[in-house]
C-alpha cells in the first residue's frame, strides 16, 4: 500500500464525520484512513456511523483508552500499511488533490509540510523578506510544520523513534521536537503548497478540551514549551526559555484581566517544573512492532 491518512481525533463528532466523507472521496486502492479514536463516547448516532464505515472498510477505527496526542500517532504509526503515512487535523476540509500533492512532493522528500489555511485565511504569496507563513503560495524548505498536515515515509518516522509520549496534555510543540530530531539527522523539511487544507479550528474537542492557555493555572499548555526548549535546545533556546514566562503575560487579554496574571505565571512555573523533570527522565518513544 502506497498511503496511510492518519487521523487522531478526540471530543469531535460531526466535524469528525464531515472530515472523513470528504477525505473518503479522495481515496485510491492504493490508499487507507485510519481513525484513532480518544474520544470515551460518542453520541449514538455518530457512534453508529463511525461503526457503520469501519464495517465498510472505509475506515480503520482504532480506539484508545485514555487521550494522548503522540501516543495516538504513534498507534497510528504502528498499524498503518502504506509506506507513506500523511497525519491531518480531525476539522478540516481537504483540497481536492490533497492526497495526491503528497504522493508526489514525496517522491523527492521524506517529510513534507502541507499548506494550512485557517478560517478567513487565503493563500498568499510571501513578499521579500517575510517570516514564512504556512498559507504560503510557494514551496519551501523549511525547519518546523504543522501537526495538522504532514506526510513522513513511515519507515523513517520509526526509526527516529516516533513520537515523544511525554508531551501530554495539550502537548504543545511536539511537531517541533519530531522536526528536530528529524532535520537533526535527514536537514531540512519541504514545504508543499499543492497539498491544501482549510482548518475549521472547531471550537470544541482536541487541544480545547484542555482549556483556554490565558485563563488557566495548570501546565496543560505551558509544559510542552518548556518541554521543547530543555530537551531539544534549539538556536536561541536559553533566550526563549528566561523571556517566555514575561511574554505570557504581556498580552491584551492580561491587559483588560489583570486577575489572570497570577495564575499564568503560576502555569508557567508548574510547566517549568514538570519538563525538568522530564528531561531528566528521558524520551518516552514507544516500541514499534517493525514486522508491521
Amino acid at each position: 500500500m502506497k498511503l496511510s491518512v492518519i487521523i487522531p481525533t478526540y471530543q469531535r463528532s460531526q466535524v469528525l464525520l464531515d472530515s472523513i466523507h470528504a477525505l473518503t472521496e479522495l481515496l485510491t486502492p492504493e490508499s487507507e484512513l485510519l481513525i484513532v479514536d480518544q474520544t470515551p463516547q460518542h453520541p449514538v448516532e455518530v457512534e453508529r456511523q463511525l461503526q457503520e464505515l469501519d464495517m465498510q472498510k472505509k475506515i480503520r477505527w482504532l480506539k484508545l483508552p485514555e487521550p494522548s496526542i503522540p501516543v495516538a500517532m504513534n498507534r497510528g504509526l504502528q498499524e498503518a500499511k502504506g509506506k507513506i503515512v500523511l497525519f491531518l487535523d480531525d476539522d478540516i476540509i481537504p483540497d481536492r488533490q490533497l492526497l495526491t500533492a503528497h504522493i508526489q512532493a514525496q517522491q523527492i522528500a521524506d517529510l513534507v509540510a502541507g499548506q494550512v489555511l485557517q478560517p478567513r485565511e487565503k493563500s498568499e504569496p510571501l513578499q521579500p523578506g517575510e517570516p514564512f507563513r504556512f498559507n504560503s503560495t510557494s514551496p519551501e524548505q523549511i525547519r518546523e510544520f504543522m501537526g495538522g498536515n504532514f506526510s513522513i515515509k513511515r519507515n523513517l518516522a520509526i526509526a527516529l523513534g516516533g513520537f515523544d509520549q511525554n508531551f501530554v496534555g495539550a502537548a504543545y510543540r511536539y511537531e517541533a521536537e519530531f522536526a528536530h530530531r528529524y532535520c537533526q539527522k535527514y536537514g531540512l523539511i519541504a514545504y508543499e503548497p499543492q497539498a491544501r487544507i482549510h482548518h475549521l479550528r472547531a471550537e470544541r474537542g482536541g487541544t480545547r478540551s484542555y482549556g483556554h492557555h490565558l485563563r488557566t493555572a495548570q501546565p496543560a499548555h505551558t509544559f510542552g514549551a518548556y518541554y521543547y526548549l530543555l530537551k531539544s535546545k534549539p538556536p536561541g533556546w536559553l533566550r526563549q526559555l528566561l523571556w517566555r514566562p514575561l511574554r505570557s503575560i504581556r498580552t491584551k487579554h492580561h491587559f483588560t484581566h489583570p486577575w489572570w496574571i497570577i495564575p499564568s505565571l503560576l502555569a508557567e512555573v508548574r510547566g517549568f517544573v514538570k519538563a525538568l523533570g522530564k528531561v531528566q527522565q528521558g524520551p518516552d518513544y514507544p516500541n514499534f512492532d517493525q514486522e508491521n
